[in-house]
C-alpha cells in the first residue's frame, strides 16, 4: 500500500510542520511504502516566484477591479515586482547573501503600505546586523504582496493560515460547503496542481491529510474534494492538532462527501490499524479513535485491543522528502527572541509525550496529547538528533513539547555534551524552580538558546485559580536563572481569565514591565483567555465564576465556549493597550512611562509596588540540598603538577576562561580528581555529593556546603562546576 501524507497551506514559511515527518518515521518501521509533503511551502514558491506573479498581475487587470491605493500602486510597480521576486526568494533561502546590501540601501525593493512602519531599524540589527535588517525589509515585501492577494484575489491568504475564520469555531460544517463550492482562486488552483504531481509521481491508495489548526482546514477539505472528483479509488484520511481538538463530537454526514475517515489523538496506531483494514486485515469495528461513515450515519471506531504505540518505539521523525533548501526565514518581528518562530530551518522533535503537569485550568488537560505523560530517554533522543542532522544536515532543534520536563532537560543535556553533539535548540517550559542557574548553566553549555514559558495572568490570585503552579516572583527567579546563563526568555501572557479585574490587569501589566525593566525577559505575547471545551473551566465553567453561553452545536467543530464573566472585567478594552505595550517593551522602549500610556480611558492605578521585581531578585536564595542531583565540569580536564613544600599548581581551561592556583596538595589532588570525574565527555556516571564529600580534604570544611560556599568554591563555580 502506497500511503501519501500531506501537509495543507498553510503553517511555516522556514520550516516544516512536523506531524508528517512523525509519521513518516513511524511508517517507515512498519515496512509501508510512503512519502510526504508540504504544500503550503510548494504554493508558496509557486505563487511568489516570476511566473507566479506574472500570472497573478495579469489576472488582475482582466478583473478591473477597484483598488485601494495601496493595491494600485503595487500592481503600477508590477515590473519592479516581477524583477526583484526571484532575487528576494533566493536571499530569504539564504541562497544569495550578497543581496543583503542592495536591499538594505533601500533602493532595490518596490516599497508599499508595509513599508510606513519601518523607522530607524539601528537599534534592532545594529552595524553587524545587514543580513537581518534586510531579511526584515524583505519580509515586508512579501507581505505587500500578501495584502494585494487578499485585497483582490483570495481574501483567505495569509502566510501563515488560509482561511483561519472558517475553522474558528466551526460549530456548522455549513459555511465549508459553501465556500468549497466557491470559484477557484490563484491559491486553489496552485494547490490542485501541486497535488496533482504529487499523485502522478506517486501512484497512492491512501491519503493522509494532517490538520493542526484552524488556518489548515479549508485547505485540507480543497484537497480532499479534488482528490475524490480526479482519483475517486483513493481513500483520504485526517488528522491532527484539529480534528483532536474540535471534531470530538463529530455527526454531520456531510463531512464524508470529501473524507473517508477522521482519526483522533496520536496517529500512529489509528493509521497502522486503518491501513490494515483497508489491506484486509482488520475489520472496521476494530480501528482506533476513527471515524468512519457506516449506512449514512457517522460512526466512531475505537474498539482495537491494542494500546497506543510507546513513544520509544514510533521511529525518528523522517524529513528526507522534504526540499529543505525551498523554505524561507524571514523576520516578521525584529525582537530576536521573537522571531525564532519564523526565521531559521528548525528540526522539530518532542522530548516527552504529554504534559507532567497536567493541571493547568485553561488548557485541554483532559485530552490524550495532554493528559498521556510519557518520556523517553536521554539515549533515545540523541539517537534520534543524530539520525536528523545526518537526514537534513541541519543542527537547529525545536522541541516542540507541552511543557518540556527539567528532569529530562538535564539528562540530554548531559548526554548532548557526553556525546559530543553540537546542536542550537530551545523550547517551551514551565517556570519551575527547578531550574536553577546551574541548570540552566548547563542547557546553555549543551547548545540552548531560548525557552518560552506561560507567565499567564501575571497575578498570584489568578496564578493559583487556573493551578498553574507558579507565583509571579517564581516566575521572574527562573526567568532571571536563564537569562544569566545567556539564554532568551519569551512568555506567554494572558488576559481575561475568568474573575481577572480591570486593577488586575492593570497590576499584571505593571508586573511584565518590572520584568522586562530588570532585563529578565526578551519577548512576549498576550493571549486573551479562550475557554474551550476539553479545559477544567470548559467542563466546569460555574466553578470558576462564568457562565456559558454558547455556540449550538451543530454536527461540525466543538470546542470553543462563549462565556459571561460577570465579575470581571470588560476585558476587550485592554487588548489594543496592552499590546502596544509590551511591543514598545520588547523593544526597550517605554518602560519609564506610566501605564496609563497606553490606554484610550481612565485605568485604575497600579497597586504593586515599584521594585516589587528588583527586590525579589535581590532576595533569590540558591537550593544547595543535593536531592539526586550530579556535579558537572564543563571544562577540560585539569592539569595538576606537584610543587615544593606540599603544594600543586591547578590549571584549568573552559572555554574563553583560563585559571592557576597553587592549592594545598591534598586540596589540589581531590579537586583535580574531582573535576575529571566530573566531565561528562570523560564518564557515564558523574559524581553526586555524597562521593563528592567522601573524600574532601579537611581543610575544606566538614560538609559541601563549607567548600561549596568558600572563596575556592566560588572561583570554581564561576568557571563551570555545577551541581546539578
Amino acid at each position: 500500500m502506497n500511503v501519501l501524507l500531506l501537509t495543507p497551506p498553510f503553517t511555516q514559511l522556514n520550516t516544516p510542520y512536523p506531524a508528517t515527518a512523525y509519521l513518516q518515521g513511524y511508517l517507515k518501521t512498519l515496512g509501508l511504502n510512503c512519502r510526504q509533503a508540504d504544500l503550503g511551502i510548494e504554493v508558496v514558491r509557486d505563487i511568489f516566484s516570476s511566473g507566479g506573479l506574472s500570472s497573478l498581475f495579469e489576472e488582475l487587470e482582466s478583473l478591473d477591479l477597484a483598488l485601494s491605493e495601496n493595491a494600485y500602486r503595487i500592481c503600477m510597480m508590477r515590473d519592479e515586482y516581477l524583477r526583484t521576486i526571484d532575487p528576494v526568494i533566493a536571499f530569504l533561502q539564504h541562497k544569495d547573501p550578497t543581496l543583503a546590501n542592495a536591499i538594505v540601501d533601500r533602493a532595490f525593493l518596490p516599497e508599499a503600505k508595509r513599508f510606513a512602519q519601518v523607522q530607524d531599524l539601528d537599534w534592532a540589527f545594529g552595524s553587524l546586523g545587514i543580513q537581518d535588517h534586510a531579511r526584515h525589509l524583505a519580509t515586508l515585501y512579501l507581505e505587500d504582496l500578501g495584502d494585494l492577494i487578499t485585497e483582490t484575489l483570495d481574501p483567505h491568504f495569509g502566510f501563515s493560515r488560509y482561511a483561519e475564520r472558517l475553522g474558528r469555531t466551526a460549530t456548522h460544517f455549513d459555511p465549508l460547503i459553501a465556500e468549497l463550492k466557491a470559484p477557484e482562486t490563484c491559491i486553489t488552483r496552485s494547490l490542485r496542481a501541486r497535488v496533482d504531481a504529487h499523485m502522478e509521481r506517486f501512484p497512492t491508495d491512501l491519503v493522509c491529510l494532517s490538520v493542526p489548526f484552524p488556518g489548515n482546514l479549508f485547505g485540507a477539505f480543497k484537497v480532499a474534494q479534488h482528490i475524490r472528483k480526479q482519483y475517486p479509488a483513493v481513500r483520504i484520511a485526517m488528522g491532527g492538532g484539529y480534528p483532536n481538538t474540535e471534531l470530538r463530537r463529530l455527526s454531520d454526514p456531510r463531512v464524508f462527501d470529501y473524507v473517508d475517515f477522521i482519526c483522533l489523538d496520536d496517529g500512529e496506531a489509528p493509521l497502522r490499524f486503518l491501513i490494515e483494514h483497508l489491506q484486509g486485515l482488520r475489520p472496521l469495528h476494530l480501528l482506533k479513535r476513527t471515524y468512519a461513515l457506516e449506512n449514512g450515519q457517522v460512526k466512531f471506531h475505537n474498539a482495537a485491543p491494542e494500546k497506543d504505540i510507546p513513544q520509544r518505539d514510533v521511529g525518528t521523525p523522517d524529513y528526507a522528502d522534504f526540499d529543505l533548501s525551498s523554505y524561507l526565514s524571514v523576520i516578521e518581528v525584529t525582537n530576536p527572541m521573537h522571531r525564532l518562530w519564523s526565521d531559521g530551518r528548525w528540526n522539530k522533535l518532542t522530548l516527552a509525550h504529554g504534559c507532567y503537569w497536567g493541571k493547568c485550568a485553561f488548557c485541554d488537560i483532559s485530552l490524550d496529547y495532554i493528559q498521556r505523560y510519557e518520556p523517553i530517554t536521554a539515549d533515545i533522543l540523541c539517537d534520534r538528533i543524530e539520525a536528523i542532522i545526518a537526514q537534513t544536515g541541519q543542527r537547529g532543534f525545536h522541541f516542540v513539547d507541552e511543557a518540556a520536563p527539567p528532569a529530562l532537560m538535564r539528562d540530554l543535556a548531559i548526554a548532548l555534551i557526553r556525546r559530543r553533539i553540537t546542536i542550537t535548540w530551545w523550547t517551551n517550559i514551565r517556570f519551575e524552580k527547578r531550574f536553577s542557574r546551574d541548570l540552566c548553566r548547563l542547557l546553555r553549555a549543551s547548545g540552548c538558546i531560548a525557552i518560552s514559558g506561560g507567565l499567564e495572568v501575571a497575578s498570584d490570585r489568578l496564578l493559583e485559580k487556573m493551578k498553574k503552579g507558579v507565583t509571579v516572583e517564581q516566575v521572574a527567579g527562573v526567568a532571571h536563572a536563564f537569562t544569566e546563563a545567556g539564554i532568551m526568555v519569551h512568555a506567554y501572557l494572558m488576559y481575561g481569565f475568568p474573575t481577572q479585574t480591570a486593577q488586575e490587569t492593570i497590576d499584571a501589566l505593571e508586573r511584565v514591565r518590572q520584568m522586562f525593566a530588570a532585563g529578565v525577559l526578551h519577548s512576549g505575547f498576550w493571549h486573551r483567555f479562550a475557554m474551550t471545551a476539553h479545559s477544567p473551566v470548559g467542563l466546569a465553567p460555574a466553578a470558576f465564576g462564568v457562565m456559558e453561553t454558547g455556540p449550538v452545536f451543530g454536527g461540525f467543530a466543538d470546542n470553543d465556549r462563549y462565556h459571561d464573566d460577570p465579575s470581571g472585567a470588560d476585558h476587550d478594552l485592554f487588548s489594543e493597550g496592552l499590546r502596544v505595550s509590551l511591543h514598545n517593551y520588547m523593544n526597550g522602549a517605554g518602560l519609564e512611562l506610566p501605564l496609563k500610556t497606553w490606554f484610550g480611558f481612565k485605568v485604575p492605578k497600579t497597586t504593586v509596588a515599584p521594585d516589587l521585581i528588583s527586590q525579589s531578585l535581590a532576595l533569590e536564595a540558591e537550593d544547595v540540598s543535593s536531592g539526586n542531583k550530579v556535579l558537572v565540569w564543563l571544562g577540560q580536564e585539569p592539569v595538576c603538577e606537584d610543587l615544593d613544600a606540599g603544594t600543586v599548581s591547578l590549571e584549568l581551561h573552559v572555554q574563553r576562561l583560563h585559571a592557576a592556583m597553587e592549592l594545598p596538595a591534598s586540596t589540589g589532588h581531590w579537586l583535580s580528581s574531582l573535576l575529571a570525574l566530573a566531565m561528562p565527555t570523560a564518564t557515564d556516571v558523574l559524581p553526586g555529593l555524597r562521593e563528592a564529600e567522601a573524600g574532601m580534604p579537611q581543610e575544606l570544611g566538614k560538609a559541601w556546603g563549607d567548600f561549596w560556599g568558600s572563596a575556592l568554591g566560588l572561583e570554581l563555580r564561576k568557571m563551570g562546576l555545577l551541581l546539578v
